[in-house]
């Protein structure tokens, strides 16, 4: 049965772990650095005595560690999960792992079961605990086992399931650990004596460098320390292990309250080591990316939320340099895409597994299209299926909004229009982000104190301002709870003035004197709006000139901070904003 990947699913962090450090901490470790992909809800199966024990709680992981302080666990066999909810409600029935009757199996799920209904309909006798299709998982392959041995059972079950799925399943009857993937990404981590398992590998990066994929249709066992990896027939397939390199080690917030505040601080170090990448280790890369927009007359991009306003200042520094291109949303890709062999496509994710971009690129590849990535995440899905990739050297993020992975990937396409073009963009970015988060910091502050009780904020930009009042108003919707809309500023008077009245917010990007911009902004004014200059030459704030695209970057800043100081006044949860995750690696 050919399995599809069509609904909606959950966007969850899943790990597991055989060796004898103590095993709740690992656990706990590998799910905090996955808690950007939910934390709804969390959750512990562990192998104790030849017996299933599992601790699972709403909220985030700080609920469930409170449940651990008392009790060390000596034991080489567990998993972990943390959720985010779309199928069944946040409660602790329904948060994972999720077990079978008798807890005779536990299993951690990220993806969807399309199918969930019609293989519950196969299980009389079954009693089920929660609402999820998750579950269901557990008992199918309970179900199975009474008839054939565990690995086939797996097998049954990956050959009749349909959807999305990575699935650890814990079996303390052989006291063993399986690993089941197919469409959601799952990443094996080894060692001498140890195996580690987790959504992405940044969650085990503390623990080793030697890594595993797991490709569709494939499950891996670990028996006695013992990993072995199989097709859906149960023949053992060639392991091909990676050496994952790392730029920046996962660190804590230090002396910042939270991460988003900590990762804005980090983006000129950030746009340093990228630079310096690329005059070094990926120099390669850049001139075959350049090659590649030479050899192509269509150029595509697409992307989703954060990179896809990064991509569409990819395509204003490329039309600069005489390229055209284009930006589609991933996940409107097919309805509006002009895909065919003389297309080069440049998916753009911070993850590299996002599954409206992986689902775009797999269409574009069968229509021919070249496929050059810019991902952040290390050897992601997107990078592995690209003929080329630039990974943009940010480091992980911890908090959902995207911050330095944003301008980390709007760095790398001036590059790459300046490449292409010799345009003219400055070098001296980590000098002068730094003096404007630095001089800018009370008049941010008084800002946000002025504009944390409004309902409607309005921000205009043109040309490479446009798509940064976008990526402003995601944040300010994302973070701070404000309904907020970036738009093109010679727009504003086409609908959008009779939303403006007195004391109406609306912030203008203005980098250089005499913009079109500033009459834009007498139209708002004369609606009654209090209106906010973003702008080196108007307004309050400290910027330096500039006339090439580095203003992108300075306004991007300042809207960063603003949004950042906002939801800090209002108490908002900044680094876990409600309903949202990071990696969306479901549709």
């Amino acid at each position: 049965m050919r399995r599809t990947r069509r609904e909606v699913g959950r966007i969850c962090g899943i790990t597991a772990y055989y060796g004898q450090k103590e095993i709740s901490k690992v656990l706990l470790d590998c799910l905090n650095r996955l808690e950007y992909r939910g934390y709804d809800s969390a959750g512990l199966a562990f192998l104790a005595d030849s017996k299933l024990e599992i601790i699972k709680e709403t909220g985030t992981l700080d609920e469930l560690n409170l449940d651990l302080e008392t009790t060390e666990r000596k034991t080489e066999l567990g998993l972990g999960h943390t959720r985010w909810a779309t199928h069944g409600d946040v409660s602790k029935e329904n948060a994972h792992p999720h077990s079978s009757c008798n807890d005779r199996l536990a299993i951690a799920h990220n993806g969807i079961l399309e199918n969930w209904k019609e293989l519950k309909e196969e299980l009389d006798g079954h009693v089920f605990k929660s609402e999820t299709d998750s579950e269901v998982a557990a008992h199918y392959i309970e179900e199975k086992v009474g008839e054939m041995d565990m690995e086939k059972a797996i097998q049954d079950f990956m050959k009749n399931a349909e959807g999305s799925y990575a699935i650890a399943l814990l079996d303390p009857e052989d006291e063993s650990l399986y690993v089941m993937k197919n469409g959601s990404p799952i990443v094996i981590g080894v060692r001498q004596g140890e195996v580690f398992v987790a959504s992405d590998v940044y969650a085990f990066s503390p623990y080793t460098e030697k890594v595993l994929f797991l490709e569709d249709d494939q499950y891996a066992s670990i028996q006695n320390g013992e990993l072995r990896v199989k097709d859906l027939e149960g023949r053992e397939v060639e392991k091909k292990f990676r050496e994952v390199q790392w730029d920046q080690k996962t660190s804590d917030k230090e002396e910042f309250e939270h991460y988003m505040h900590k990762e804005i601080k980090e983006i000129p170090q950030a746009l340093a080591r990228l630079e310096n990448s690329i005059n070094t280790t990926q120099k390669e890369r850049m001139c075959e990316f350049t090659e590649a927009l030479g050899k192509h007359e269509k150029v595509i991009f697409t992307a989703s939320g954060t990179s896809y306003h990064a991509s569409l200042l990819g395509v204003y520094f490329l039309q600069k340099a005489g390229i055209e291109a284009q930006a589609l949303i991933a996940s409107e890709f097919k309805n509006y895409e002009r895909v065919d062999d003389e297309t080069l496509l440049i998916p753009v994710s911070q993850s590299g597994e996002t599954k409206d971009v992986l689902e775009a690129m797999e269409y574009s590849k069968k229509r021919g299209a070249k496929i050059a990535s810019i991902t952040n995440v290390p050897h992601s899905t997107v990078e592995r299926n690209s003929d080329i990739n630039l990974r943009i050297k940010a480091g992980q993020e911890l908090c959902v909004a995207a911050t330095k992975t944003f301008t980390n990937q709007v760095y790398a396409l001036t590059r790459i229009a300046e490449e292409v073009d010799a345009l003219d963009f400055s070098r001296d970015l980590k000098e002068t982000v730094s003096e404007i988060v630095q001089k800018n910091r009370q008049n941010v502050k008084e800002l946000a104190e002025e504009l944390k009780d409004e309902k409607d904020i309005y921000i205009i930009g043109k040309g490479e301002t446009y798509p940064v009042a976008r990526e402003i108003a995601l944040k300010l919707k994302e973070i701070a709870y404000i309904h907020a809309e970036g738009m093109m500023a010679g727009e504003l008077k086409h609908g959008t003035l009779a939303l403006v009245e007195e004391g109406t917010p609306v912030i203008s990007l203005i980098p250089e004197e005499g913009s079109e911009i500033v009459s834009n902004v007498k139209e708002a004014e004369t609606r009654g709006a209090k209106t906010i200059k973003i702008s080196p030459h108007y307004g309050d704030f400290h910027m330096p000139e500039t006339e090439n695209g580095d203003f992108s970057f300075h306004s991007t800043v300042i809207g960063f901070l603003l949004t950042y100081w906002i939801a800090r006044k209002k108490g908002l949860p900044i680094d876990k904003p409600r309903n949202l995750a990071k990696s969306v690696t479901v549709q």
